[in-house]
């Protein structure tokens, strides 16, 4: 045999070798990665390597949190895949791409720490970094399901989005597009038990540790009825009928937002002379007479809704609305035009960032008027002292 086919051959059986070994290896790395993040934890039972595709997969991955009263993992995907993106490397950049396969999210939201679980506690970021030492381009969820439970606080009313569907592309600015917002996101998902669906389309800049973006969200056909408990208890009555949509859009610019949500509902009922079992107090009873009657005064008869526009502006951690405009919006619906379900189309990026000029104005307007009560201030204070020091030369001459 000639010493070029050993080697050959040697080649080929060390390939081999490596890849029945390096799946080991990964499965390895990534479970020692995972072992200890912080207050959350995480393991995978197989690791399958591609190659040829320049990609791994992981098999039932799954995050939970140390010391949780949560059942349920925080994160669980079947099957994730890791790869290349060659698209991308033919353009001569080296990104990879993520895609998840009927992920599952549990959020539980609850004042006592073993209860809660929000994983906010977690750099995700850093962690899919570890996982695919290159940077992502691009982001896919399929056929997902996100559990949040007691989503509102002080209730237990609970919500869930199945067949879950997520992707995010440019994450990276591969595609060097001449925008603020390149990387476009989609989303959609069903409400189990509520029986609507959710949509969403957003232009965003992601590269930001908090993020830029233009986003529509809708959410149609909801049943008002599971809203049960949240109106029992900030409003004193229940629905027995009629479901509500909401439309919303925002835009973000460095931590300042502008947008609206937009609120329909549609064949709502609020009274009923008798409920079954009959165990609703005297103010509610008479509270729920009041809602409905306000409901027919305030309800578009042609369309049979009640639908309103509430503006938003301000920042993520303290966002303000005006009652004027809601109010309005009420008589609106009911008296003039009623609202639709479509996206106004009236909120673009341009606004975020007019309103964060804005923003800088008022603050410098603020700053100006401060250093000028200052001034006033140090202006009265060098009077009185001239006066005192005049009223002691005063006195001095005097004596």
């Amino acid at each position: 045999m000639k010493r070029s086919t050993k080697i050959i051959l040697a080649v080929i059986v060390l390939l081999i070798v490596a890849r029945l070994l390096l799946p080991y290896f990964v499965l390895r790395y990534v479970n020692k990665l995972m072992a200890d993040m912080g207050s959350y934890t995480g393991h995978v039972e197989d690791v399958d390597i591609a190659l040829i595709r320049g990609a791994y997969q992981i098999k039932d991955l799954r995050i939970r949190k140390i010391n949780g009263k949560i059942k349920e993992p925080f994160l669980y995907i079947p099957k994730t895949d890791l790869s290349v993106e060659w698209r991308s490397l033919f353009k001569g950049a080296l990104v990879g791409e993520v895609e998840c396969y009927q992920p599952e999210l549990n959020f539980a939201f609850s004042n006592n720490e073993q209860a809660s679980q929000t994983g906010k506690e977690l750099d995700w970021t850093k962690l899919v970094k570890d996982l695919l030492p290159i940077q992502i381009n691009r982001f896919a969820a399929y056929n997902g399901k996100i559990d949040l439970v007691n989503v509102f606080e002080a209730t237990s009313t609970d919500f869930s989005l199945e067949k879950f569907t997520a992707e995010i592309l440019n994450i990276r600015n591969v595609e060097e597009k001449q925008t603020r917002l390149p990387s476009p996101v989609t989303a959609t998902g069903d409400v189990p038990g509520w029986g609507g669906t959710m949509k969403f389309a957003a232009g965003m800049y992601l590269l930001k540790p908090l993020p830029d973006f233009n986003y529509n969200l809708s959410f149609s056909d909801l049943q008002l009825v599971k809203l049960n408990d949240l109106a029992r208890r900030y409003g004193n009555v229940d629905f027995e009928r009629g479901t509500v949509s909401v439309v919303s859009e925002m835009a973000m610019y460095d931590g300042r937002l502008v947008g609206y949500f937009k609120p329909l509902t549609k064949d709502m009922k609020i009274f009923k002379l008798k409920e079954p079992g009959e165990n609703r107090s005297v103010g509610r009873f008479f509270t729920e007479l009041l809602a409905q009657g306000g409901t027919e005064i305030l309800k578009n008869h042609k369309k049979d809704q009640v639908a309103t526009r509430i503006p938003l502006r301000g920042t993520v951690e303290d966002t303000k609305t005006e009652i004027w405009p809601i109010i309005i919006g009420v008589l609106r619906n009911a008296y003039v035009e009623a609202f639709t379900k479509e996206f106004d189309n009236t909120v673009t990026f341009k606004d975020a960032v007019l309103n964060l000029k804005e923003d800088y104005k008022e603050k410098r307007e603020e700053k100006k008027a401060e250093r000028k009560e200052r001034r006033k201030e140090r202006k009265a204070e060098r009077k009185q002292k001239r006066e005192q020091r005049k009223e002691a030369r005063k006195k001095e001459k005097d004596s």
